[in-house]
């Protein structure tokens, strides 16, 4: 799975459009004060979280990006 298709599977599966943000691919505007995120970490590994009260926390660091929209799928639904 790639991170155009969990956002499909979020959306059908009727996740919030403000629950999460994936990078590159659905980053709400106006941004949400608090939501879950998928990005790539600065040294290339892929890193799920929460955004809350103003600051990142990364859950999980991830080798592939199938497995950080894995990991996404589970923390939102």
């Amino acid at each position: 799975m790639n991170r155009r298709e969990v956002r499909a599977a979020l959306s059908a599966a009727g996740v919030a459009d403000g629950y999460y943000r994936i990078e590159g691919v659905h980053e709400p505007v106006p941004t949400p004060p608090d939501f879950l995120f998928l990005r790539k970490g600065p040294d290339g590994a892929w890193e799920t979280g929460a955004y809350e009260h103003g600051a990142y926390e990364v859950m999980a660091r991830h080798t592939s990006e199938s497995k950080a929209c894995a990991h996404l799928l589970l923390l939102a639904t």
